[in-house]
């Protein structure tokens, strides 16, 4: 061997294990974090005994999720004794210090040259320019025909039952041209779909006072409507998710009925009683939901509207309740989850008197699930006899599993699809023949 090639023989990667925990807000962090991680020359470990480092990127937003991050450090720890810790609840640093004093480094969400710093001290680098290649993209943890798009973090609000703003800051939105940048590289690597994501995604832009940048060779503001515009032009699916339904909004319905980006809005709605919507000091809590719900389906009659719902939110009394009730059943929105509240350490709501009993809180999510099920089946069952375009997320054998424009992955429903020559990734044209109470069956019009 030549001293040349023994020189550039190259070294073995330090490897790093990687738990990611929490929302997709928390998935694109640790999709940047590998990314990085990638740049440098380390490579990602599927088990804790062939890792020189753990890394786990922890969720803090409610308790089942605190106790869900704790037992992933301590089995990180138990299993490979080297642990670094980052992500929302890493902003209650002394928490974990406290349970786990053994962990090396304990950062916050977005806190990226915190986190490499404590790998570099527990794992040196060991990059070989030569070899190590990184995809334009980036590293992804999603299937590679679906990424989400993180366009902001943190949020300016300051509802009574959620610590995200002191997790993960103000807002703080990322430049336009940045954004479609990123979406236009993720398109050109074989994304089919863009799900944006932020915990405000209505606010997008007015923190830079919606700064102006261009792409493609044209102007642009860094606001909702032209990011819209922007991924437009991409040809993908653009899902938004987490908009409230301020009135600016329906400007975006237009591009929606134009096939510009799908007829799909997540809105946490959280509830309808304007009382308990102002104990949650919720944001538009004031606006009439029901006469935008129907301006934007008089404008796009396909819309998909889906939403989550709080109920036994403390002081919530039975006639506001039955307030939502009466809402849900004129609203009839299309996907709905539902949460019964539960405290979270540090949140406003904790303080508010008259905390609903938990076996009047599991009453009532079981009428709100009943009533919306209902609403559901009906909404489907109109889906029979139609051609819908379907993304397909997976195939078993002749049948493969898809998702219709009203589908965010591992959210929303699904669309079981059979006949013709299937692939993940493939947009297709389905008819449906069936309808249950979520989901749907189809035959696929591939000649």
């Amino acid at each position: 061997m030549s001293t040349a090639t023994a020189s550039r023989k190259r070294k073995p990667a330090p490897r790093v294990g990687f738990v990611s925990l929490g929302c997709p807000k928390a998935l694109v962090d640790s999709e940047r974090i590998l990314t990085q991680l990638r740049a440098e020359g380390y490579e990602t470990s599927p088990s804790y005994d062939r890792a020189d480092v753990v890394l786990v990127n922890t969720c803090g937003f409610i308790d089942s999720a605190v106790t869900e991050s704790l037992d992933a450090i301590g089995e990180a720890l138990a299993e490979n004794g080297k642990v670094i810790v980052t992500g929302c609840l890493g902003a209650k640093g002394s928490l974990i210090r406290d349970k786990f004093p053994d962990v090396l480094s304990i950062t916050g969400p977005q806190d990226y040259t915190g986190v490499m710093k404590a790998v570099h001290a527990a794992v040196p680098p060991a990059h070989d320019p030569f070899i190590d290649l990184l995809p334009p993209q980036g590293i992804k943890l999603t299937p590679k025909h679906y990424a989400y798009l993180k366009i902001a973090e943190g949020c300016n609000h300051k509802c009574s039952f959620c610590i995200i703003p002191s997790m993960r800051g103000l807002l703080d939105s990322r430049p336009i041209t940045e954004v479609l940048i990123e979406a236009e590289k993720l398109v050109k690597s074989g994304v089919q779909e863009l799900l944006v994501i932020s915990q405000d995604t209505s606010a997008y832009g007015v923190d830079l006072k919606y700064a102006g940048g261009s792409w493609r060779g044209k102007e642009y503001q860094t606001r909702m409507l032209d990011l819209c515009r922007g991924l437009g032009e991409l040809g993908a699916w653009v899902r938004l998710h987490y908009v409230y339904p301020y009135p600016h909004v329906d400007n975006i319905i237009g591009l929606m009925a134009e096939g510009k980006i799908l007829p799909y809005l997540d809105i946490p709605f959280q509830h309808a009683s304007k009382s308990v919507l102002k104990a949650m000091k919720r944001p538009a809590a004031a606006e009439d939901t029901l006469e935008r719900l129907a301006a934007w389906r008089k404008i796009c009659p396909d819309i998909t509207v889906r939403s989550t719902f709080i109920v036994g939110f403390p002081g919530e009394t039975k006639s506001e309740f039955d307030e939502l009730l009466d809402w849900l059943d004129e609203a009839q929105l299309d996907r709905v989850g539902c949460f019964k509240y539960s405290p979270v350490e540090g949140a406003a709501a904790n303080a508010i008197a008259n905390p609903v009993p938990d076996e009047v809180k599991e009453e009532r999510y079981h009428r709100f699930m009943q009533a919306q099920a209902k609403i559901s089946e009906r909404k489907l069952a109109a889906q029979v006899g139609k051609t819908l375009e379907v993304l397909i997320d997976e195939v078993h054998g002749e049948t493969a599993v898809a998702r219709s424009h009203a589908d965010a992955p591992e959210i929303d429903g699904n669309v079981s699809v059979s006949g013709g020559k299937l692939k993940v990734g493939q947009r297709l044209k389905v008819k449906i023949t069936h309808a249950d109470t979520y989901d749907l069956v189809g035959v696929s019009q591939l000649s």
